[in-house]
This record gives C-alpha cells, sequence and structure tokens, in this order.
C-alpha cells in the first residue's frame, strides 16, 4: 500500500460506523484526484454452493452510480430499432457475436430478445466470467428493450453472491452528496435483505464494508439499520 493510502487507513476506527458516518468518512478519506467509485461488500451466511441458496438481483438505485454505460443489444428488425432509439450503443446479431468471439469487448452491460438467446448462448464462455450475460432473472433478456436500456441508463445494478458468500456492489461516485449515497446504499441493502432465501439458517447479512476505489474499507454497523432487524 503507499503513503496516501496509510495515512488515510490510519484515520479509520477499529469499530463499525452508522451509515451516515461511514459514508462521510468513505468521502472525506480520499485522496486522489478522480472522481472515486464508492462501493460496498456485504457478507452473507449463506453457502452458494447450495442452489437454493443462491442470492441474486437488480434493481435501479435512486441516484444512479455516476457513470453512463456502454449498452449492447442483441436483436433485429423493429426490435434492433427500438434499442437504438433507447440509446444502446452497440445493435445486432450474429455479427456482434462473431466481432465478441474475435476478443472485442468495449461495452458495460448486454441485453438480448429471447429470440436471439441461440447465439448469445454461444458466448457463455466469454460473457459469463465477465458478469455480462444476459440472464432473465435480472431483465437483461426480455423484449421490452426500452424499458431496460433506460432503467440500465439511470443506474440499474446487479448483484449477485458469490463463492466466497459475499455481494459486491458499486453505490456511487465520492462527488455525490451523503444524502443520495446513504440512500443508494439504503435501497440495495433492502433489496438484499428482502432477498434471503429461505433456507438460509442463522445470521444471514452478517457483515459489510464501504470504501472507495483506492480508499480503505469503512466497516458498517448493521444493527444501527432498522430495516435489516429480523
Amino acid at each position: 500500500m503507499g503513503k496516501k493510502y496509510e495515512q488515510a487507513a490510519v484515520g479509520v476506527a477499529s469499530r463499525p460506523y452508522a451509515l451516515r458516518e461511514a459514508v462521510e468518512q468513505v468521502c472525506s478519506l480520499s485522496f486522489v484526484k478522480f472522481d472515486e467509485t464508492v462501493d460496498i461488500a456485504v457478507r452473507l451466511g449463506v453457502d452458494p454452493k447450495h442452489a437454493d441458496q443462491m442470492v441474486r438481483g437488480s434493481l435501479v438505485l435512486p441516484h444512479g452510480i455516476g457513470k453512463k454505460f456502454r449498452v449492447l443489444v442483441f436483436a433485429k428488425g423493429e426490435k434492433a430499432v427500438e434499442a437504438t432509439a433507447a440509446g444502446a450503443e452497440f445493435v445486432g446479431a450474429e455479427d456482434l457475436a462473431e466481432k465478441i468471439s474475435s476478443g472485442w469487448m468495449d461495452f458495460d452491460r448486454v441485453v438480448a430478445t429471447p429470440d436471439l438467446m441461440g447465439v448469445v448462448g454461444r458466448l457463455g464462455k466469454i460473457l459469463g466470467p465477465r458478469g455480462l450475460m444476459p440472464n432473465p432473472k435480472t431483465g437483461t433478456v426480455t423484449f421490452n428493450l426500452e424499458q431496460v436500456i433506460r432503467e440500465i441508463q439511470r443506474g440499474k445494478v446487479d448483484y449477485k453472491v458469490d463463492r466466497a458468500g459475499v455481494i459486491h456492489s458499486v453505490v456511487g461516485k465520492v462527488s455525490f452528496s451523503t444524502e443520495q449515497l446513504i440512500e443508494n446504499v439504503t435501497v440495495l441493502l433492502t433489496a438484499i435483505q428482502k432477498s434471503k432465501p429461505s433456507s438460509a439458517k442463522g445470521k444471514y447479512m452478517r457483515s459489510a464494508t464501504l470504501s472507495s476505489t483506492m480508499g480503505p474499507g469503512i466497516q458498517l454497523d448493521l444493527t444501527s439499520l432498522a430495516l435489516l432487524e429480523g
């Protein structure tokens, strides 16, 4: 770790912080010149190896995440026209699949109409590991392209527990106001809480840590959030 990181870490107490205090701390400790992303890591009491304990979902954060996404859409005919009109950067079918197979990855999100999933399916080994594979559960396999594309541009985030039982997600930028970040975090944590599998036993949401791109992690005091009780 660099000297600036170490200096910032010195200012972090070894205790959980209430949400407002944690947000203020993350932003105040930013020491770089660019507008850092604010991330959250939530450790859950689930075993992702069991299908009935997989936690995933998607939602539009109230204040977005401060980034414009390059959306790629697999669609043909009228649906391709709809996707372009809604703001998709790239629209196509077999031509896009061939381009991606050749190593091109200059996009951030992928959406597909159901009739083209046969084409998209062949890209599973490329898109899957990067979290870009369209999925009906996250609303990215749909004929309602206009709505989905606009939601993505407004700050829609997908969350999914990883093999270690942790969910990682973006919640905004350090340039956001404290209130904006608090609301984004609260909405995300509420969604994760509501996604609790019925088969999960014991404490569900075990810990959560906020951090900026280059800054130290700030542990959240989850007991201070009434929305997470129970």
